[in-house]
């Protein structure tokens, strides 16, 4: 059963840092991209960053270029999202996905397999 799932998540005012992990298992993910989207109450979900398999490219929304940073763990099943200098508008659930293509990576809708969240709230 593939399985990712999500840890990190929390309370933290502005101007603080998180870092967001996910696990995945019951299957090889090395082959696979990575990817963290994002969705705040009455909003949709919306791409937050990727890494390609290999982890030699990463790709950000650019609400959150230069403050974010996807990295992936030396197994390749592992994926973190450390985020710097958080605003409130960053508060919202963050799911972490895998896709097998390597293309279009900020598609919600390319993604093969997604967590189930985790809450980051960031107070004013």
């Amino acid at each position: 059963q593939v399985q990712l799932v999500e840890s990190g998540g929390g309370l933290v005012q502005a101007g603080g840092s998180l870092r967001l992990s996910c696990a995945a298992s019951g299957r090889t993910f090395g082959s696979y991209a990575m990817g963290w989207f994002r969705q705040a109450p009455g909003k949709e979900r919306e791409f937050v960053a990727a890494i390609n398999w290999s982890g030699g490219s990463t790709y950000y929304a650019d609400s959150v270029q230069g403050r974010f940073t996807i990295s992936r763990g030396n197994a390749k099943n592992t994926v973190y999202l450390q985020m710097n200098s958080l605003k409130p508008e960053d508060t919202a659930v963050y799911y972490c996905a895998a896709a097998r293509t390597g293309w279009n990576l900020n598609r919600w809708d390319l993604y093969d397999y997604w967590g189930q969240g985790t809450q980051v709230t960031v107070s004013s």
